[in-house]
């Protein structure tokens, strides 16, 4: 099926490392204008150019730490004087470090989990939102990149707070902006581990190896109740983010969240 991302203006949060290298080369092989968001510049650069070796009709980078205030409506305004607009906004950036809830007591790094994932997730939804109303002749797509830590989880309590903070977010945004022709959902991954070195930049949370943030042991036993029985990839996502996207496949799909975990939770 065609979906119509020929030539379509997209803007990727996180887009350099593992979850969001996935997407930005799946919206390259739809042959997509990019732009590519991350605070990692250098490894944004390496994702830049494997988009462009699969077909992207253009790649932008734009290194920027999205805590910033204002920093969503600048990389806005770098897409809207690019291209003249925004069709597609994919919030995948995020960050998180697991650890049992009655542990968690430092409150600088709740900060950081709520401005990561959901103050810097606030200012991109509202700068692009606005880009997308000022073009009335197209409307747009918001895909919100959450986590099967929204539903509950061990280990991820305060970033699943955040996340589940983000779905709501997601579907507030899809009643306020669907007579705007803005359609938004959800999707949310099961782990994803990277497919290899090179798929992570060094301020990944995976740069310090598999063990940094899952475990063999830990690995297993959420195997064991996923009914796939397999681990999700990177590419899994980025095809669910790519029908949502589309406003030929996803005409009237909006406000709904799409678990990417084989099954591991069924929202």
């Amino acid at each position: 099926m065609n979906l119509e991302l020929d030539n379509a203006r997209v803007l990727i949060t996180g887009g350099a490392s593992n979850i969001g290298r996935g997407i930005v080369h799946a919206f390259a092989a739809e042959r997509a204008r990019i732009l590519l968001c991350d605070i990692d510049e250098e490894q944004a650069k390496r994702t830049e150019r494997e988009a462009l070796e699969r077909g992207a009709a253009e790649v932008v980078v734009v290194a920027r730490d999205l805590t910033d205030d204002g920093a969503g409506a600048e990389v806005v305004d770098v897409a809207v004087k690019a291209w003249g607009g925004v069709d597609v906004l994919v919030n995948n950036a995020g960050w998180s470090i697991g650890e049992f809830l009655a542990k968690d007591h430092d409150r600088a790094r709740w900060r950081k989990l709520v401005d990561i994932n959901l103050f810097a997730t606030i200012e991109m939804t509202q700068a692009a939102v606005a880009a997308m109303r000022a073009d009335d002749s197209t409307g747009g797509a918001i895909v919100f990149v959450a986590s099967e830590a929204a539903f509950g989880q061990i280990r991820q309590g305060v970033y699943g707070a955040t996340k589940a903070a983000a779905v709501a977010l997601a579907r507030t945004t899809a009643r306020e902006h669907g007579r705007h022709g803005i359609r938004s959902n959800i999707v949310c991954p099961g782990l994803v581990i990277p497919e290899s070195p090179d798929a992570v930049g060094e301020q990944s949370l995976w740069a310090g190896g598999d063990d940094a943030v899952f475990n063999d042991k830990q690995i297993d036993y959420l195997l064991k109740d996923t009914p796939l029985q397999r681990l999700t990839l990177a590419s899994d996502v980025a095809d669910a983010v790519l029908w949502l996207s589309s406003d030929v496949a996803a005409r009237q799909v909006t406000g709904q969240l799409i678990s990417v975990s084989g099954g591991y939770t069924m929202p």
